[in-house]
């Protein structure tokens, strides 16, 4: 999943959210049974491969097995199709892309192993090792990302099942930069991110994704059912997985796949106690109902090992928006404003407000073991009459702030301090007893005082708001100021900081952790197959995309750092399926 493309209408991301709401008041738990004996009652359907989900995991198992000669089935849960993929952006980030061997850019494998496992893996990094530091597994699993993703987006584009463009930054016209430009390993920072050639731009990118895949396998006369949810595998005697068992209402279903069954059925965010088990934290989250990690325990009961199931795709979300439905329209992708910033419930700054989501969320989980606590459970975005006028509009910011329920506003900050925790003080049975600190006022004034001394100078000397090509590019596509605005240009020399106006009104809105989706689950390995617990592939088992450990592991390498995954080992799976 990627950040939804600037100019979405946000009624169309809030279809749905009622759905989310039910299915997270139940905890979405799907319940496997033990695998079904394969000598039990007949098959209902036949097929070489099953794809269970729609998004582009699936879709690219689906599309990549047909063409491969195998007959293919696709189920989805939802009563719609597309998944996640839907409500994304459809970015898709490849290393070594088409576009960049025509124009002759070299973007070489060590390197790109070296800058995914910096990012992704940062405490097992070790640029000596052979294996970057990781074990061998996981190293492969990397590589295979590398080896295979811009063929798979090759094998698309060369069927017509989806075309592909560069993703480009309307607002400065150049290929976005990565999540992490700035490491040194990342040799080749700049447009790696692809999006649909068709649809792109619009609130159609990630529905025009999964919808070519559709349409393409339609023609080919693939049966795609919907509102269809896989419980339990089935096995032959020998172990392997030859199909399953789904339900349709009442009534239980089975389906053979005698070369495999592809899972690409999304993570778990919407199952409550599973995020309660495995998450820091999670309010709410942009992905679709369906996300409530069904996958986890069928793969359980298969035997499968777990790989790491606490990771996420993380954003910022508006508090509370979130704790009135779970299932959010949009995430605080990229924060609006210059003259904004965070601060912790002490009043401090606690982080770079115009890095990435995924990056930027993390902040939230810092642990005090000097007062056993996590000061930066809750932040509070601080901004003024200048941001709200120039950039309204740029969620969260309204353009009309009766748009916005959540805002606080108050002629001087102390006014605005005391609504935050007047706020605070309704939520409390819910956000951990969260409440501003006795400081608060004193530290968020000498923050915001600091703050535009930055802004004079243009260096955040805390925490380097600005310094990097991210942060100022992708300010300028989320932070472009709005037609009929009467604020000036930022004329101070860091265009991510202006300093705050002398006098109100001033304005705050309280954010928390939310997800993207989850991305933890079932270990794969280079051929995404699922592995057992012994370490060895479970037969006729594959996974792709959020329902599996992300095969970057925390990494969110850039715009289309979801999907780019998730098409590649949906194609791999496809491949090796039809092949084992």
């Amino acid at each position: 999943m990627t950040q939804p493309t600037k100019g979405i209408d946000r009624r169309q991301m809030l279809a749905g959210a009622g759905l989310t709401a039910a299915v997270a008041a139940t905890g979405g738990i799907a319940t496997a049974a033990q695998a079904a004996d394969a000598s039990a009652a007949g098959w209902d359907h036949e097929c070489d491969v099953l794809c269970v989900g729609s998004g582009a995991a699936a879709g690219t198992a689906a599309v990549t097995a047909l063409a491969a000669g195998a007959k293919v089935m696709m189920v989805e849960k939802m009563p719609i199709l597309g998944g996640t993929t839907a409500k994304s952006g459809g970015v898709t980030w490849i290393f070594n892309h088409f576009i960049f061997r025509e124009q002759g850019i070299e973007d070489p494998k060590a390197d790109a192993l070296r800058y995914t496992v910096r990012y992704g893996y940062p405490r097992q990094y070790n640029p000596n090792s052979p294996t970057l530091g990781l074990d061998e597994n996981r190293y492969r699993v990397v590589e295979a990302f590398y080896d295979n993703g811009s063929v798979a987006v090759d094998h698309l584009r060369e069927l017509g099942a989806v075309q592909f463009k560069q993703f480009r930054l309307f607002q400065v016209d150049k290929p976005a930069p990565d999540y992490a430009d700035h490491l040194p390993e990342n040799k080749v920072p700049t447009g790696r991110a692809l999006e649909p050639a068709v649809g792109s731009g619009s609130t159609q990118g990630g529905g025009s994704l999964a919808s070519q895949m559709h349409a393409w396998l339609k023609a080919k006369g693939v049966p795609i059912l919907t509102r269809t949810r896989v419980t339990r595998l089935v096995k032959d005697a020998s172990g392997r997985v030859i199909g399953a068992e789904a339900t349709q209402g009442d009534k239980v279903i089975r389906i053979k796949a005698s070369k495999g069954v592809v899972f690409g059925s999304g993570g778990y965010s919407h199952n409550v106690q599973l995020c309660d088990v495995h998450q820091p934290a999670v309010y709410g989250s942009c992905s679709l109902p369906g996300s409530t990690g069904d996958f986890i325990p069928i793969a359980q009961e298969a035997g499968a090992m777990m790989g790491n199931l606490g990771l996420g795709w993380r954003s910022q979300v508006v508090l509370g928006e979130a704790l009135k439905t779970r299932g959010i329209g949009l995430g605080a992708f990229v924060l609006p404003g210059d003259s904004m910033i965070l601060v912790n419930k002490y009043g401090k700054r606690v982080v770079n407000e115009k890095r990435d989501y995924n990056d930027r969320t993390q902040a939230h989980f810092w642990y005090d073991p000097a007062h056993e606590e996590y000061p930066n459970h809750l932040m509070f975005m601080l901004f003024d009459q200048r941001s709200i006028d120039a950039f309204g509009g740029a969620f969260p910011f309204p353009v009309n702030k009766a748009e916005q329920p959540h805002l606080v506003e108050g002629q001087t900050w102390d006014e605005v301090f005391a609504k935050i925790d007047a706020q605070l003080a309704g939520w409390q049975d819910r956000t951990g007893g969260t409440r501003l600190a006795p400081e608060f006022a004193a530290n968020a004034k000498q923050s915001i005082t600091n703050f535009n001394a930055y802004a004079k100078k243009g260096v955040d000397p805390e925490f380097g708001r600005g310094k990097y090509l991210y942060d100022r590019e992708w300010h300028l596509l989320f932070s472009a100021r709005r037609a009929g605005t009467t604020q000036p240009e930022n004329p101070y020399p860091n265009n991510t900081m202006h300093p705050f106006a002398a006098k109100g009104p001033y304005y705050a809105i309280v954010l928390a952790p939310g997800t993207l989706d989850t991305a933890g689950g079932p270990q794969i390995n280079a051929n995404a197959q699922v592995l057992a617990a012994n370490g060895q592939p479970i037969p006729g088992l594959y996974a792709a995309g959020n329902c599996i450990a992300a095969p970057t592991g925390q990494a969110y390498l850039g715009a289309g750092g979801t999907i780019g995954p998730a098409v590649t080992f949906g194609y791999i799976a496809g491949r090796h399926a039809v092949s084992a």
